[in-house]
This record gives structure tokens, sequence and C-alpha cells, in this order.
């Protein structure tokens, strides 16, 4: 598997949640694959998928009391960030590269799924939290909803 490839090591059984992770990595090899007169096209298309599918995960662990203001939604936000960074610097005319930006959020994608985005699946199918209606069916719930909000994202970094 290479850093920006979908292989089933990623799949964590949430079918909204892998549809949306499968495409960010198109969108990903796409950008590493584009030629010079379409890289920040294609950048920008990977910024509007990253704004829509992290605003999702974001949703989620806030509807379900998971980690608000965890490092979950801080690593979405500074990797935003560095990617809206970087298409101001290509159209401004510096020098960006493109295949290392792809490579690099490659790797921390694929940490990212197997981690956060695994506890975040875990912890949604456990309430009863359905991603495809964004909803809890508390005949699905394992657990319930936790009285106060978690604090910490369930690894031992954040705890």
């Amino acid at each position: 598997m290479t850093a920006a490839s979908w292989s089933e090591d990623l799949a964590l059984d949430n079918p909204r949640m892998d549809t949306t992770h499968e495409e960010f990595l198109v969108l990903l090899e796409s950008l590493r694959d584009a030629g010079e007169d379409e890289r920040l096209a294609r950048l920008d298309d990977l910024i509007g998928h990253t704004e829509a599918h992290f605003g999702q995960e974001d949703r989620w662990m806030r509807a379900t009391g998971f980690a608000p203001g965890s490092c979950h939604e801080t690593q979405h936000a500074q990797v935003l960030a560095v990617l809206r960074d970087q298409a101001g610097r290509a159209r401004r005319g510096e020098a960006v590269d493109f295949s290392r930006l792809a490579q690099e959020l490659g790797i921390w994608f694929a940490h990212h799924v197997q981690t956060m985005d695994a506890a975040l699946a875990f912890h949604c199918s456990q309430v009863g939290f359905d991603t495809s209606t964004e909803s809890i069916d508390p005949q699905r719930a394992r657990a319930a909803l936790p009285e106060q909000p978690l604090t910490h994202c369930g690894g031992t970094a954040c705890s």
C-alpha cells in the first residue's frame, strides 16, 4: 500500500466514513499525479472535499458527545490550514512541492484513519449513531450517550 492508496487496512466498517475516505484518497492521488498546469485546481478540489469531510466528522463528534475540541478536531483544523496555506502560496506564485504535500498528507491520513477515525467509528456504533442519517437509533445503541461530553479522543496522548 502506498501512503495515498485505499486498502482494506483503512476500512472501518462504516460505509459513509469509508466512502468519504476513499473519495479523499482518490483526490489525493489526483493531486499527486496532476500535471503542472492542473495541480492548483486539484488542490482546490481536495480542499473542498476535505472541508466537507472534516466538517462531517466534527458534526458527528458533537452529536454524540465525543471529545468536543479534541485533538481529533484540532488535527482537522491544522490539516485544512496547511492545505489552504499551500494553495495561497501557489496562487501567489511561490514554490509548492505538490508531490511532497500529497505524500506527507497520505502518510498522515493513513495514521489518522487507523487511530482517531477508528475510535470515532467505534464510538458511533456503540451509541447507536447512524452516520448515514446522522441520527441516534436507541435500539442499536450498545452504550448510552455520555452525560457529559468525553474530554479526550480515547488515545493515551490526549487523556
